[in-house]
């Protein structure tokens, strides 16, 4: 068995697809594998990945021209999931590799993604469904405040790569604002400036200082907003456990109304 080992990305699951083809060793006689091997099996041959635009390029195009845009949407939403290899079910890389092979082999993507039978299809299905939910999540609890130049800012700590969605959606919901959503979880920025689309831009040089410079503005109508919220809450029915189903507690540090507790 040879083991492809790929970073755990799209950029780096593509290119392992792409190499495991080039290889020609056979399907059969490949696994793709997120990240580094935790412990080695035995008969294994193990390969690195070393991610390529070109490649990732090459799979991408390829997969939406023979299956379909739908089809390429599911791959690419599987892939911004969080998870990572775990020995109690298939890896992401290899649930995408089969299934992008399942796809290959009748020419119709629509169909594939229908045959949830299949392990490698049940697995794009629940790591689709993690990523769906983790951007609701975040367009739900998003907080933004307005910095002492008059940009709107907001952090966000996701498990799963959503940040293009979460921008996409603030892009369209506020075309005339500049604002810039933090993903402090892999450190990446969407800076929007107003009238224009949103970038992505890495963080490393990011000013903490700066971003907790808030407006004057900013402060009163945070005061009024947890005074409102104080009062509409009605303390005779307080349920903590049910709170934090509603809103889980990792999502608390960025929020304001939660921050207190």
């Amino acid at each position: 068995m040879y083991i492809f080992l790929c970073e755990n990305s799209l950029e780096g699951i593509f290119t392992g697809i792409y190499d495991a083809c080039a290889s020609r060793l056979g399907h059969k006689n490949i696994r793709l594998q997120t990240g580094q091997a935790e412990n080695y099996e035995l008969f294994c041959e193990y390969r690195t990945v070393t991610p390529s635009f070109e490649k990732t390029q090459k799979v991408m195009e390829t997969i939406i021209s023979r299956l379909g845009r739908n089809f390429y949407e599911n791959i690419y939403q599987a892939a911004m999931s969080g998870e990572t290899h775990s020995r109690q079910k298939i890896d992401k890389a290899d649930a995408i590799y089969r299934t992008v092979l399942l796809g290959f082999s009748c020419n119709d993507g629509d169909r594939v993604l229908l045959a949830l039978g299949e392990p490698c299809v049940y697995r794009i299905f629940e790591l689709c469904r993690s990523t769906n939910r983790e951007a609701c999540h975040h367009l739900e609890f998003l907080r933004f405040a307005e910095l002492e130049n008059g940009v709107l800012f907001s952090t966000i700590e996701p498990k799963d790569y959503v940040l293009p969605y979460v921008a996409e959606h603030f892009t369209d919901r506020l075309p005339m604002e500049n604002f810039i959503i933090y993903d402090k979880t892999h450190g990446l920025a969407a800076i929007h400036k107003a009238a224009k689309n949103f970038i992505l831009s890495d963080t490393a040089d990011l000013d903490l200082d700066k971003i907790t410079r808030y407006s004057d503005n900013e402060s009163e109508y945070r005061a009024l907003w947890l005074t409102f919220f104080d009062h509409i809450a009605i303390k005779a029915r307080t349920n903590p456990s049910l709170q934090m189903q509603l809103m889980p507690k990792r999502y608390w540090a960025n929020t304001p109304e939660m921050s207190r507790f």
